[in-house]
């Protein structure tokens, strides 16, 4: 285990001092500040085990402090100093959550058993937390459900970073999971005790969106009879989830960014802030690159969001995976299901579900399961059973399955696609791309990976032609 780490706040300079010297000793790693502005800065960059504070300080005092130690992690313990061991300020800092108290001229055995519970505490909470992320992640891992590369991928990165308190936008066509994704994250983090709280901001009116998320206060406007506290404030402690955020208003979005910046919010019809402890997730199925080019998103707001972002593949590229979706919603679906998805599905049913395209992922495959487990007329659900369009394939669908089952790649199966729309329209690179829909930009890159000559293109966006990198996981519907 790490040697703890102890923050001192002190505005004098030779009790910072002595402090790191007697804790340092002991092995400690000790930080020392002389403001709580200074203390605040420290804790949000890295979490402390302990903090040891001053009680009377300028600016910012220790029972301020104690208020915004607690607002960033509620687990750390911090011990004030005081000049006397009955004033009223220590009284009510440990009434407020303070560890203890002790006085300034104590003896160094008493700082140093003071420290040592506190740090001895800090540690059991975490590994307590740990204990619950680790039980927790055997359940939601479960829920996820595929075993593809790209799925694979999306595990790692949850892995990495449920624990952290990063913001996380998560991208994706409609249907591919994305609160799904967002709380398992939540259900594995040091929040997963707190609410979770999901908005589809895309389902809100315009008029009712900053009043639904920030909250309002009584007479407002009209029918505003009550205070409501908004959903920033109802998810105060754990995580909020912002799904289709691209589709906020430009008004939302200065707030938005506010929040993420000052970690406060105002109220409708309130001129005093609120302070918020939350994490945000947000969603969206939109190119938020094209938004900001094409000044529809705020770039500023873009960044604060894109701090780790998550691709969710569409269910398209992830064939492998449709045979386990399938036996997931059966189960859910089909009450007497007899625990394979042979024995409860004809092979031809399969087959359909595996070369049908899925426009709507992951969704429009269990709401097909689910009405074909409804209106199966034998034991089995049958190719009958299922929709005409996923029964009844397409010649361009057919053709496509049987270039998957000549073990062509669907990245060959892709280049040659782009290939022929780039031919049919005569070279015309702008054109192609509105006809793949796909950014140009995008295409540029797919261009100069197939040793197609784009040197004279005056077509594609010249403005993010450079910012372009080698992981571009945009494909082509085909």
């Amino acid at each position: 285990m790490a040697d703890p780490r102890i923050l001192i706040v002190d505005d004098e300079e030779s009790m910072c001092q002595y402090l790191s010297i007697l804790l340092e000793k002991d092995g400690y790693d000790v930080t020392a500040v002389q403001t709580g502005v200074e203390a605040l800065g420290e804790m949000e960059r890295e979490p402390f085990d302990v903090v040891i504070s001053d009680i009377q300080m300028p600016k910012l005092n220790g029972i301020q402090l104690l208020k915004g130690i607690k607002a960033i992690d509620p687990n750390t313990p911090v011990i004030m100093l005081t000049a006397y061991a009955s004033e009223q300020s220590a009284i009510e800092a440990v009434n407020l959550g303070a560890y203890s108290y002790l006085q300034k001229h104590c003896k160094n055995d008493e700082i140093k058993v003071a420290v040592r519970n506190a740090a001895a505490l800090r540690h059991a909470k975490s590994e307590n937390v740990k204990l619950k992320r680790e039980l927790t992640s055997k359940r939601t891992k479960q829920k996820i459900i595929g075993q593809s590369a790209g799925m694979r991928a999306v595990y790692k990165m949850i892995d990495k970073i449920a624990a952290t308190t990063a913001t996380i936008l998560i991208t994706g066509e409609s249907g591919t999971g994305k609160e799904l994704i967002a709380k398992t994250i939540h259900e594995r983090s040091e929040r997963a005790d707190k609410p979770f709280v999901a908005i589809n901001c895309g389902a809100i009116p315009e008029t009712l969106l900053e009043s639904q998320l920030f909250g309002h206060v009584k007479g407002s406007f009209t029918g505003a009879d009550r205070d409501h506290d908004g959903f920033c404030r109802q998810a105060e402690g754990g995580t909020i989830f912002l799904d289709e955020i691209g589709e906020t208003p430009h008004a939302i979005q200065v707030k938005l960014l506010r929040m993420l910046q000052e970690r406060e919010i105002y109220p409708v019809g309130s001129s005093k802030s609120v302070k918020t402890n939350l994490r945000v997730i947000t969603a969206t199925n939109r190119d938020l690159d094209v938004e900001v080019a094409e000044k529809r998103f705020r770039a500023d707001l873009f960044y604060r969001l894109n701090v780790i972002p998550i691709e969710l593949p569409p269910l398209r590229s992830r064939q492998d995976d449709i045979p386990l979706l399938a036996d997931h919603f059966l189960r859910m679906h089909l009450a007497d299901y007899p625990g394979t998805v042979g024995q409860a599905m004809e092979d031809d049913a399969l087959s359909a579900l595996l070369r049908y395209d899925w426009p709507g992922n992951v969704r429009e495959l269990e709401n097909v399961i689910e009405r074909s487990s409804i209106i199966r007329e034998g034991d089995k659900i049958a190719c009958v059973d299922l929709p005409a369009g996923i029964s009844e394939p397409d010649a361009d669908g057919a053709a496509r399955l049987n270039l998957l089952g000549s073990h062509i790649t669907l990245e060959e199966v892709e280049r040659q696609h782009i290939l022929s729309v780039l031919e049919s329209v005569g070279g015309h690179k702008k054109r192609a791309a509105d006809i793949l829909e796909i950014n140009p930009s995008t295409l540029y890159r797919k261009l100069l990976r197939y040793g197609v000559n784009t040197q004279q293109d005056e077509e594609l966006d010249d403005g993010r032609v450079d910012a372009l990198t080698e992981d571009d996981h945009e494909l082509v519907t085909i």
